[in-house]
């Protein structure tokens, strides 16, 4: 991720002479700092600069909402370009400013940020010494959350990068656990990975030169140096580029960044790839026309890669800038006009009300609703509440398998690797959860292949080992696996903010939203309910239509509420289908809309057969009036969004109870609350109406409700 520190600093000098001559802060950066650029330098700095934000960061394409990862690999192409980046001092108080954790709530501590907020710092010349005590205090790896690697390995990177933070930050190197780390993770071959060598499985070549940076600071760069080049050399493949081991069963295909890691890592051990010019014809081959590197040939750009690309041309001594052959841009494809928008939701809730999760889909204007782990009997009930109530909303299986868990040799065995989507009546098989840990292939073989013949798909949920999620996903584009990313999700604002290198298969896989729904009530689910959906592109709102949308990554995750400061922040494949969106904006757009917006009050007539819902009477009818509030993640009430004013039965004001549901986590918070009315033997139909008030802009709201009692 980074050139030496020593390459930095010996830039520096050059780079403050350009500084202090004022020209950084005034010219754009084709008039300075450049020198002798060539056409083809340029073209990779101004491929950048249309990732500059406002804020003064880096975006990833498509974003609006700068973050630190891209700014930290386009701060890299400038030091590996020997050029200074332009608006300096703009960009530091970004970088100072804009450490991820400090900035989103996730659901996960990323330490791999803390490096590369050092690394930023330093590159752009900051004094970071400030920091010392923060890294100092650091005396053992950390480990990783047993609920998603069964071992607790700590993620590789983020813990040997502690050795090239402590150089950065002029601090002695780590003590004895951090090195103990280092060699218990040490092959004989040479290689590293994340788990113990002594459990088996071969090396990462990610991993591998994380592992050997680190060696060499600790002045022990000639262990094991002639096995380690044979081990790197054999990564390389016919088409010059690399991929993460010899001869590998899963995600075995060429990469820029197992490419970058090859050249590093064998630089640093005095070699170089047995393939030169084969590699070097591979990096040109990811150089696209509008000045960034991608991934893969005939990938999209992105900061990430064009990083990789560059400091490994540069490693090279590639001085060929200006006559590098750039990918042509493919024109835009233009979308069939027949197409629509509409609306589904993966992994909402599948118990609860049926009446209020059909009143939600409706007003809403939710088309696919995708029921997670519903109890027996659950869909039938909120399908025929929905047939009865003419709601135009099909409901389809959204399971999360849990206890699944897939092994990985050498790289650890993980959960939340077995999130699934298919038709409600489809024969898809059982889960692995009995017989886990499973290996990949025998996941992919039996329980992926019996879901797809099902008409089911996979979707990636969650990890944070950025060296397993390349496997899982690289592999899904090789052959069938997961058919889609999550990006918004309930316990975490966007994935893609805590595991930004996702960005990395935009255009390969569809992103989506993950409800991943959790609490009693979809009443008390509402935020994310109404704050995140999944769009999609197709003829008609069907099961079927769905699937031809990821096929063809027309597919857009959409998010819009409280969390993101009520800015809309959208992940697609394709410029494309972000505009075909956009221009559609009212048939789905869920706020400042009269036609769509979540609802203030529910009430229900709860009839003793109503087996599904809250206050079910043994005999009678129960009136239950719930009211908006804001919710926590878990379906815990927080604020009231309105308070309830009035409820008549057919023409006379009568007096409901408020029941008080104390959570049994927090018994001093509210799992469930509303009003309850028990009707009086009655003849004939009944009229009920409710009132309420929307505490933010005063207006009454009113439901009535026709019943026999």
């Amino acid at each position: 991720m980074d050139a030496s520190l020593e390459n930095s600093l010996s830039r520096r000098g050059v780079l403050k002479s350009l500084l202090a001559a004022g020209l950084a802060g005034v010219f754009p950066h084709r008039f300075y700092g450049q020198g002798n650029a060539s056409d083809g330098v340029v073209s990779v700095l101004d491929y950048l600069e249309t990732l500059r934000k406002g804020e003064g960061g880096y975006a990833w394409h498509g974003q609006n909402v700068p973050h630190l990862t891209p700014t930290l690999y386009a701060i890299g192409c400038y030091q590996a370009l020997g050029k200074v980046p332009p608006r300096k001092e703009e960009l530091v108080k970004f970088t100072w400013s804009h450490h991820p954790q400090k900035i989103w709530p996730l659901s996960e501590r990323r330490f791999i940020f803390n490096y590369q907020h050092l690394q930023a710092l330093a590159w752009l010349g900051e004094d970071i010494r400030s920091m010392q005590d923060e890294f100092s205090s650091l005396k053992a790896p950390r480990g990783y959350n047993k609920r998603y690697e069964k071992q607790g390995h700590p993620y590789f990177q983020a813990e040997v990068k502690h050795f090239q933070s402590c150089k950065l930050l002029g601090l002695p190197n780590p003590g004895t656990p951090f090195v103990d780390y280092l060699d218990t993770r040490r092959r004989e071959n040479g290689s590293y990975n994340t788990t113990l060598a002594s459990e088996g499985g071969d090396g990462n070549i990610l991993n591998t030169w994380w592992g050997l940076e680190a060696l060499n600071l600790l002045g022990r760069i000639k262990e094991k140096k002639e096995s380690t080049i044979r081990w790197l050399q054999k990564c390389q493949l016919r088409n010059g580029g690399f991929t993460h081991q010899p001869e590998p069963e899963i995600g075995g295909w060429d990469d820029v960044a197992y490419t970058w890691a090859a050249v590093r890592a064998l630089h640093l051990l005095g070699s170089e790839p047995k393939r030169k010019e084969r590699c070097i014809q591979y990096l040109e081959s990811l150089a696209n026309a509008d000045g960034g590197f991608s991934d893969k040939p005939g990938w999209l750009s992105n900061p990430m890669a064009t990083f990789y690309a560059v400091d490994a041309l540069t490693t090279l001594s590639y001085a060929e800038f200006q006559s590098l052959k750039r990918r042509p841009i493919p024109r835009r494809k233009a979308l069939p006009r027949k197409l629509k928008v509409y609306s589904i939701q993966i992994e909402s809730h599948g118990q609860g009300s049926p009446t209020e999760t059909v009143a939600l889909a409706k007003a809403l204007k939710i088309h696919l609703w995708g029921a997670k782990n519903a109890k027996p009997g659950w869909r039938e009930a909120v399908e025929k509440r929905a047939k009865s109530d003419n709601v135009p909303v099909s409901f389809f299986l959204a399971d999360e398998e849990y206890g699944s868990w897939i092994d990985l040799p050498g790289t650890g065995t993980y959960s939340h690797i077995a999130d699934i989507m298919a038709p409600s009546d489809a024969e898809i098989g059982e889960s692995v959860v009995k017989e886990s840990p499973v290996s990949w292939s025998r996941f992919r073989n039996q329980r992926l292949a019996q879901l797809r013949e099902g008409g089911g798909r996979l979707n990636w949920q969650f990890g944070q080992h950025e060296d397993a999620i390349r496997l899982f996903l690289d592999d899904s584009l090789m052959r069938p696996g997961y058919s889609a990313i999550s990006t918004f999700h309930f316990g975490n604002i966007d994935f893609t903010t805590s595991e930004p290198f996702l960005h990395r298969w935009r255009g390969q896989l569809p992103f989506i939203a993950l409800q991943d729904a959790h609490g009693k009530e979809p009443w008390w689910f509402s935020d994310q309910t109404e704050g995140m959906r999944t769009l999609f592109l197709g003829d008609a709102p069907t099961w079927e239509a769905w699937l031809k949308a990821l096929d063809n990554n027309w597919v857009a995750a959409v998010r819009h509420d409280y969390r993101t400061n009520f800015e809309t922040w959208i992940h697609s494949g394709s410029d494309e289908v972000t505009q075909f969106v956009k221009e559609r904006e009212r048939d789905w757009r869920w706020w400042e809309n009269p036609d769509i917006g979540r609802p203030m009050l529910s009430m229900v007539a709860v009839k003793p057969e109503d087996a599904f819902e809250v206050a079910r009477p043994e005999t009678g009818i129960n009136l239950r009036i719930r009211v908006a509030h804001r919710n926590t993640n878990h379906g815990i009430l927080k604020e009231p969004l309105a308070e309830f004013e009035s409820l008549t039965l057919n023409g006379e004001t009568v007096s409901p109870n408020l029941v008080s549901v104390p959570s049994t986590r927090s018994p001093e918070a509210l799992e469930d609350q509303y009003y309850l009315y028990s009707v009086p033997a009655l003849r004939g139909p009944c009229l009920a109406t409710a009132t309420v008030r929307e505490l933010s802009s005063g207006k009454r709201m009113v439901q009535t409700l026709e019943f026999t009692s």
